[in-house]
């Protein structure tokens, strides 16, 4: 039985908690996945590979909140945010989309934000 878009972001989703990339890979990305980001258009599974190494340079597998999930069909969209361990930075708007097809991610684009966390004193 073909997984559901629904069902293939949820677990993509699960598995970036928990820090499982290759599973996630394995389960959930088409070998010739296509992304778009603002570090450019990457391809299959070691595309994937290189834009979660730039990510987690940002903050760590985990320590994301996830906002929103909305699925149409064949698309998906995650509003998402996160904070690095260190605690000064902060990523914030952050947007990905995903097609999904024949139970597999073939398309995600990927957008966020960063910037440092300004504590603001009492006035």
């Amino acid at each position: 039985m073909i997984r559901t878009t629904r069902d293939v972001v949820l677990d993509h989703l699960r598995r970036r908690m928990r820090g499982d990339l290759e599973g996630d890979l394995r389960e959930n990305y088409h070998p010739a996945v296509r992304l778009l980001s603002a570090e450019g258009v990457h391809h299959g599974h070691d595309g994937v590979r290189h834009l979660a190494a730039i990510l987690r340079t940002y903050v760590q597998d985990g320590d994301y909140q996830y906002r929103q999930v909305l699925v149409d069909g064949d698309v998906g969209m995650l509003v998402w945010s996160g904070r690095c361990s260190a605690g000064d930075i902060a990523l914030h708007d952050g947007v990905d989309t995903y097609v999904v097809r024949d139970g597999l991610l073939v398309a995600q684009t990927i957008h966020y934000s960063s910037g440092a966390i300004v504590d603001h004193p009492d006035a």
